[in-house]
This record gives structure tokens, sequence and C-alpha cells, in this order.
């Protein structure tokens, strides 16, 4: 049986991709998933997190997909997602993050259509 090394656990890759999402920036759990390269494993990236003890870890910077927090509205966790994302400069408006959606891959942003 061939050994695994720890960039092989999937829990790593996702805990290693939170921590590269910079200062101010947030993602969606899908982009995390997708940037460890576990495309399609959004729900795997939420448990990872959801079970993570690291107080370093910058897991406030992950959110949904539309930008929303995850934690239910006025929760501890939905204000402290909210303290600690507003201490990083990021705008959050009744616990939404709007953000500017770019190109997904490099493909759509050479052939892509241009602004008018």
């Amino acid at each position: 049986m061939a050994a695994t090394s720890p960039s092989d656990d999937p829990a790593r890759r996702i805990l290693a991709a939170v921590r590269a999402i910079p200062h101010g920036q947030v993602a969606g759990y899908g982009e995390v998933a997708r940037r460890a390269g576990l495309p399609g494993r959004a729900r795997l990236a939420a448990r990872v997190l959801a079970g993570n003890e690291d107080p370093s870890l910058p897991w406030h910077r992950v959110l949904r997909a539309d930008g929303r927090i995850a934690f239910p509205e006025g929760s501890a966790g939905w204000r402290e997602q909210c303290r600690r994302l507003r201490a990083e400069g990021v705008r959050v408006e009744g616990g939404r993050v709007r953000r500017e959606r770019g190109p997904q891959d490099l493909d759509a942003a050479v052939w892509g259509p241009e602004s008018l």
C-alpha cells in the first residue's frame, strides 16, 4: 500500500486554501474547495470549517456562494463573522458581502464578452 502525504488529505488542502485567502478578501465554500483541488465539494469545505478548532484560521473569510454569512442571522457566530470582516475593511450589509464577479478562469478572461 502506498503511503499518503499530508497534501493528499482533503481537510488539510481545504484548510490551506482558507489560509491563503488574503486579508480583506472573501471566498465562497465552493471556491475554497476548487482552490483545494476538490471541485464540487463545497459541503466538504463547510464541514471541515465547522469542525476546525485552530483559532488562527481565517474562517470568517469564507461565505456562501451568494455572499451571505452561513450562520443564522443574529447568532453569536453571525455577529462575530460580521465583526471580523468589518475589522478587515470588508463591507458587510445585512449579513452579506457583495463582491464583483470576475472571470472564473483564464478562458473567460481572455475570450469572454467585452463590457460595453
